[in-house]
């Protein structure tokens, strides 16, 4: 049996008919760009997030850079947020002209360690960009307490987290701004890229959706440098079937994150999603994340001969679990910080311990609200026959 880690197939085959007649209402219109299901998604999504506006672009990081030209970031101002996450969350932040400050993650929930926030905070400090990462969300209360007391703006990046919230209240809703990418892999995914941002504040809204379209309030009046940042009207027509599926979704994945972490708990080499995320912090299992922590598997593994492998012990265990059928994803090897990229930055390795041995450690296995019962026994079981004793 061959296990992917995401697949569309049986989405497609349940809403496929749907998304065609969308599709086709949408080219029979003539309005491509703009128009009636892209008010209608962005009305339907501020709803959906609780918060008075939502605003679509092109993708979850033009959201993340609109959001920082909007609260006015740039040229030596400092960001701190999380090196534990997707390139783009840092690399929106260098696209302003700003500085990313990186703290380390708590190991348990693999988001930013909030005891190390404020140590990172400095004069040159302008917002706080928390990562709600694989749906988990992070406690938003105390990030707003942070930013309040030291009056800073917080900018929530959600791109990982649609449907997810903490204390009933979404995510997305709680910072300045809320940015959203709509990947087609995400719990709402577009057939491409899609972003959205949300928002209770209408000059942010107002400025947000003028960057987006050239820096442009009215037809050919520009009063800022923006961006060509639209979500499409074909885009916007399949957000809008799958909105209204995205709770169910989400229960689905519930189900199997509970199932999975039922069945493997009795592998103590593996470090399973804390039953802390289960009692309902809001979890939308974007990613079920599990870390290998030991080697005590490697001696029942039959190697291949020739095979490319690292020595270390997560990547082993991903070799093994494909050898036997189970495609699964790392999220993330590299951490932000260690990127030759970001080299000028100065961060070494050791610079954040607890990130670097994460992502020597993470491996995500399959998840998708279609994936059946028989899937994911062969999934457990599999994983169990590598750890067997």
């Amino acid at each position: 049996m061959q296990i992917p880690p995401f697949s569309l197939d049986a989405q497609i085959s349940e809403i496929g008919v749907e998304i065609e007649e969308a599709l086709i209402r949408v080219f029979r219109s003539g309005k491509y760009i703009g128009g009636e299901e892209v008010n209608s998604f962005e009305k339907a999504f501020a709803s959906v997030i609780q918060t008075t506006y939502s605003v679509s672009c092109n993708s979850g990081t033009d959201a993340l850079i609109l959001a920082l030209r909007a609260l006015d970031i740039g040229e030596d101002d400092e960001v701190i947020t999380s090196s534990f996450s997707f390139f783009a969350t840092a690399e929106a932040i260098t696209s302003v002209g700003a500085r990313p400050i990186f703290v380390d993650i708590d190991p348990e929930n693999y988001l930013m360690d909030l005891s190390l926030i404020e140590k990172a905070i400095t004069p040159s400090t302008k917002a706080i960009l928390p990562v709600h990462l694989f749906g988990h969300p992070l406690d938003m209360d105390k990030v707003m307490e942070i930013a309040k007391n030291h009056k800073l703006k917080v900018i929530e990046d959600c791109a990982q987290a649609v449907g997810a919230d903490w204390g009933g209240k979404p995510v997305g809703s709680y910072g300045d701004i809320g940015c959203f990418s709509f990947f087609p892999t995400k719990n709402l995914g577009a057939a491409g890229d899609g972003g959205a941002i949300t928002t209770d504040d209408c000059e942010l809204a107002k400025t947000i959706r003028e960057l987006a379209i050239h820096g442009m309030p009215k037809r050919y009046l520009h009063t800022n440098i923006g961006y060509n940042s639209r979500l499409d009207s074909l885009q916007a027509a399949i957000l809008n079937v799958k909105l209204l599926r995205l709770n169910k979704w989400i229960e689905q994945r519930k189900e199997i994150a509970n199932h999975y972490i039922n069945k493997l708990s009795v592998i103590e080499a593996i470090r399973l999603p804390s039953n802390n995320l289960i009692n309902n912090f809001g979890h939308s299992w974007n990613q079920f994340v599990i870390r290998i922590m030991d080697n005590s598997f490697v001696k029942n593994i039959k190697f291949t001969p020739g095979l490319d492998i690292d020595n270390e012990n997560r990547d082993l265990f991903k070799t093994e679990l494909e050898r036997l059928g189970v495609n699964t994803i790392i999220y993330y090897p590299i951490p932000i910080h260690l990127q030759p990229a970001y080299k000028e930055l100065g961060y070494k390795e050791g610079s954040l311990p607890v990130t670097e041995t994460v992502c020597n450690q993470v491996i995500s296995l399959p998840i998708f609200p279609e994936l059946e019962s028989i899937q994911q026994s062969y999934v457990i079981n599999t994983i169990k026959e590598i750890f067997r004793k």
